[in-house]
């Protein structure tokens, strides 16, 4: 299905519209698998560090087992159309390790701390390594914008874009 009027964004385009979404939103779809258990998908809240997604969940959750058996996740953010899809290996922090700067900033941004709750709670830190992003068909060439960690066609330092999430 082509969609009408809609031109291709250049690499530098995808990007920066990436990471403004990165910044901006504030769910993301978070795919897990477990060896015995499969696939489990829910969404989360996240924080973007300017390097790595940082959500919340219970220490007891699907989510968390997952992680510790398969580190490995996928991360979606939820629109069918502007598609931005995340790839790397996720880290547990439980609340009372997670670095003081990441808890602060997450709480800051949705105004809840998970750290004062009463029950144990885990941060989820995803450094990407691949990010793929697409506005429809027309964009599907050309979709990966970050691979193996390395934002594709990023310009050196003092080259063009400021550092995002800053």
């Amino acid at each position: 299905m082509r969609i009408m009027g809609t031109e291709p964004r250049r690499t530098p385009e995808r990007r920066r519209d990436t990471l403004q979404r990165l910044d901006t939103e504030r769910d993301v779809w978070a795919s897990t698998a477990h060896p015995e258990h499969g696939p489990h998908q829910v969404p989360l809240w996240f924080r973007w560090d300017g390097h790595a997604v940082w959500m919340c969940t219970g220490a007891a959750s699907v989510t968390v087992r997952n992680i510790r058996a398969e580190p490995r996740v996928r991360l979606a953010l939820p629109d069918a159309f502007d598609v931005v899809l995340l790839q790397g290996e996720a880290e547990c922090f439980p609340d009372d390790r997670v670095p003081p700067d990441a808890a602060e900033a997450f709480a800051e941004k949705f105004g809840w701390d998970p750290r004062a709750e009463e029950g144990p709670f885990v941060y989820v830190r995803v450094v990407p390594r691949t990010v793929r992003a697409w506005r429809g068909e027309p964009e599907l060439r050309g979709r990966v914008v970050m691979r193996d960690g390395t934002w594709v066609g990023h310009p050196r330092p003092g080259e063009g874009d400021p550092p995002a999430g800053g």
